[in-house]
């Protein structure tokens, strides 16, 4: 990684007359980048851009809202944030397809549907699972990697719980979460919060049902300082969650995880597990010949790939190298960067010289603990309760207002006492 009094000054970045710009991917960072050009561009001169967004799905999700949909108290309908519904077809082109190869010594990429040519891109590919190499995980484990297998783990679920007056078997009723971040715990939290009435409606003892976290850290949430993770341990034990730190999954089963903590291995008995114990970069990335970590290309100051100055990366495909821009990858930071490109661009295209760098602004982060409970800190204060889940909901809240206003906000928001229920 370089350091910031050795950053690399790229050439500056000269557009074409009416230039194609390709944004591929439709997440935080994509889906902000399209958005912000659509609004700064002025379309009514003779040099205006041609603007492709490139996404696998028609449709738009909050990943920091999948926890909500595996456990089904978010429903899918309301999920899905249809692109062509928020994208002015007049100035930003919508095209569905899965981007399979990238090829930047030729300024394109290609997809199932073809090739597609660009002047500058825009790559927000998001994220993977990482399996660290664990055995099992391919084969026997959820991941909270898209809206699709959300709705595979909500079925599964849905169906152990439905049956289990036919299998008894305990294990049905059974889930390990691996990992102790945000998706494990808000996960963890949200099916714990729901299990009285899920065994309520199966007619199941409500002691049955048994919800374990393994983690490596020594505590939850380790973004978090210890009184957070204190407050979010007692807050998940007091609804029945077995927490296990500094704990490592050595093994994924069919019906189980194998744990092994302080030198001694344990079998966590259980016929659903959750794998969200990290993430990592696009595999399209990582397979392509932009030299890359992981899956996440390195950026200057300005998010624009040192090989290739006319690429620029945001989001989880991103590697900062400025001190301004590195933090954990979070929806915050990729719709942050989503908004500078668009910034840049639209600057660019006027003919100035834009020269400012990407900074981070840290508003703060929440993690939901149920529907009407979290921890976090905002602006740097501490926050825990019901005023941490009021939060919460804004943030998840005000980027749909950013997507499509009040009435998005009413139709697809986050509110204190409402659930699909």
């Amino acid at each position: 990684m370089q350091k910031e009094d050795e950053r690399q000054e790229l050439p500056k970045l000269n557009l074409p007359k009416n230039p194609r710009i390709l944004i591929i991917g439709g997440g935080y960072g994509g889906l902000k980048t399209a958005l912000g050009l659509q609004r700064l561009v002025n379309f009514n001169t003779d040099n205006k851009p041609e603007i492709t967004l490139i996404s696998k799905h028609d449709y738009h999700y909050q990943t920091t809202l999948l926890h909500k949909v595996a456990v089904g108290t978010l429903s899918a309908r309301k999920a899905r944030i249809y692109y062509r519904k928020v994208l002015d077809a007049d100035k930003v082109k919508f095209v569905k397809d899965k981007i399979k190869k990238l090829e930047p010594e030729s300024n394109c990429v290609y997809g199932n549907g073809g090739k597609y040519e660009y002047d500058i891109l825009v790559i927000a590919l998001g994220f993977r699972p990482n399996s660290f190499g664990t055995p099992g995980v391919k084969e026997y484990a959820y991941k909270l990697s898209s809206l699709n297998e959300a709705l595979k783990l909500t079925k599964n679920i849905e169906n152990k719980f439905k049956d289990f007056i036919h299998t008894k078997d305990t294990k049905d009723l059974s889930i390990a979460v691996c990992g102790t971040g945000f998706t494990s715990i808000e996960f963890a939290a949200e099916l714990a919060s729901q299990i009285e009435e899920l065994c309520l409606i199966c007619g199941i003892d409500k002691n049955i049902p048994k919800i374990t976290c393994i983690g490596r850290s020594p505590r939850i949430l380790p973004i978090f300082d210890e009184y957070l993770s204190d407050k979010a341990t007692k807050k998940l034990e007091k609804y029945g969650v077995e927490i296990i730190n500094g704990g490592s999954v050595k093994e994924v089963f069919k019906d189980g995880v194998l744990v092994e903590k302080d030198g001694q291995t344990r079998k966590i008995e259980a016929n659903t597990i959750l794998w969200s114990a990290g993430v990592k970069g696009s595999d399209i990335i990582e397979k392509s010949n932009i030299k890359n970590i992981k899956g996440r290309i390195e950026v200057d100051y300005q998010l624009r790939c040192f090989e290739y100055p006319n690429i620029f990366v945001v989001g989880d495909s991103a590697h900062p190298t400025t001190k301004d821009a590195i933090h954990a990858p979070t929806a915050q930071l990729s719709a942050q960067m989503g908004d500078f490109v668009a910034l840049m661009l639209s600057e660019t295209l006027k003919g100035k010289d834009f020269k400012k760098p990407f900074v981070f602004k840290h508003r703060g982060t929440v993690c939901s603990i149920g529907h009407t409970d979290g921890v976090g800190i905002v602006y740097g204060k501490r926050l825990a309760g019901e005023l941490a889940a009021f939060i919460k909901n804004t943030i998840e809240n005000r980027w749909l207002f950013s997507l499509g206003g009040f009435s998005m906000v009413f139709k697809k928001g986050q509110f204190r006492y409402r659930t699909s229920n």
